[in-house]
């Protein structure tokens, strides 16, 4: 008898015992599964990426007033304000120019972690990157030698000339929409460069660089700007369902209100185009 009592109280404890083991199991597996899951959110975010690595990846071209060289630095409204931004996140700001025709893969294939150089927002860069609030007015504008600008009062008028354009950009959508005869080239600044040369009679540009590039007291005093042929808006590019978009909103929010947005607008001569951030 005493016997089976002490058998009993054995596998009472031994059933006590598993159940506290598969307890223990079950807690640790949860445990693990969160911790997995964890990561992989962390493994999905832009910010953590780029805050790991510690530098913020800005691919740009060479583009007066947003972005351009003095010396061996990049200066310019959109440089500053990446500067900015990454000091924000506790990064380094680094800048690579890219082939503008080829910035979504250079976003996809982790070559820069965001387009910030006066990109416009046209259907076709929204459909391929997330993008920024816009914080930028701007326009493409037809830059002619000053001889012929005067014959150009519409968009009508300059069907009939030889036109160069930037690869990718707005204003080579611009050439098309509008039926121009336009050769693509690397930069807008090779495009004006084309004009000047008179290689080609006229290029599209957007209105901020035309305004800094060509005209009394710059490299290009006989070269002037006519025709607006559209209105539109920068924003800044990023990886599709990249988390630094929401980061990016709130520092333009941060830097309107507490006037350093407009304190580099101004040092660069684009105040006017600033866009308000609420």
């Amino acid at each position: 008898m005493l016997f089976l009592v002490y058998a009993e109280k054995k596998e009472k404890k031994l059933k006590t015992s598993s159940k506290i083991l598969i307890c223990a199991l079950v807690l640790l597996l949860c445990a693990a599964f969160a911790f997995a899951g964890g990561k992989k959110e962390a493994s999905n975010s832009d910010k953590a990426y780029v805050v790991n690595k510690g530098t913020l990846v800005v691919g740009i071209t060479d583009f007066a007033p947003m972005d351009y060289k003095e010396g061996n630095e990049w200066i310019g409204f959109d440089a500053d304000m990446s500067v900015a931004f990454a000091k924000e996140l506790g990064v380094k700001c680094e800048f690579i120019e890219i082939d503008w025709d080829s910035k979504s893969m250079e976003l996809e294939n982790k070559t820069i972690d965001c387009v910030w150089n006066g990109m416009t927002l046209t259907d076709g860069v929204k459909k391929a990157m997330a993008t920024s609030n816009p914080y930028c007015n701007n326009a493409q504008i037809i830059v002619t030698k000053k001889a012929l600008a005067a014959s150009l009062k519409k968009a009508e008028d300059a069907k009939n000339l030889k036109f160069a354009v930037e690869a990718g950009s707005a204003g080579e959508e611009a050439a098309k929409e509008n039926g121009y005869n336009a050769m693509a080239v690397d930069t807008q600044a090779a495009a004006v460069m084309e004009v000047a040369a008179g290689t080609s009679e006229a290029c599209i540009i957007d209105s901020l660089m035309a305004a800094a590039m060509v005209g009394p007291g710059t490299s290009y005093p006989d070269l002037t700007y006519s025709v607006a042929l559209t209105t539109e808006e920068y924003g800044v590019g990023f990886r599709k369902g990249s988390d630094l978009v929401p980061a990016i909103n709130d520092f333009f929010k941060k830097a309107y209100a507490d006037g350093s947005m407009m304190k580099a607008a101004e040092k660069y001569g684009t105040q006017a185009s600033i866009i308000p951030q609420k």
